[in-house]
C-alpha cells in the first residue's frame, strides 16, 4: 500500500511517479506501522524537493492504520536514469 501511495506522487517536471522514477531508496515499516522513507531527487538543487517529500508524506499518512510518517531526502548515492523501473521506462518511452 505504501508503494501504491508513492505511485501517486509526481515530480511536476517529469510525468512519472517518484517510485517508478527510481527516487525511492528505501521504505521501512516498524511494528507500530510507522513508516520511514528515504528518497532522492533527480537533481540536488530541485526547488520542488520539499513539496515532493511533503506530498509523499501526506499520501502515505492517508493509508488506514499508518502511524507516524517520515521522509528523509538524501543525495548519496546520486540518482541516475538506471534507477528507473521498467514501468517508468515504459511511461517515458525508453526501451
Amino acid at each position: 500500500m505504501v508503494i501504491e501511495a508513492l505511485r501517486e506522487v509526481y515530480d511536476p517536471e517529469i510525468p512519472v511517479n517518484v517510485y517508478d522514477l527510481g527516487l525511492i531508496y528505501g521504505i521501512e515499516i516498524d511494528p507500530e506501522n510507522n513508516v520511514g522513507v528515504t528518497m532522492t531527487l533527480t537533481a540536488p538543487g530541485c526547488s520542488m524537493g520539499p513539496a515532493i517529500a511533503q506530498n509523499a508524506e501526506w499520501r502515505i499518512a492517508e493509508i488506514d492504520g499508518i502511524g507516524e510518517v517520515s521522509v528523509e531526502m538524501v543525495f548519496d548515492p546520486p540518482w541516475s536514469p538506471e534507477l528507473i523501473t521498467e514501468e517508468g521506462k515504459k511511461l517515458l518511452g525508453i526501451d
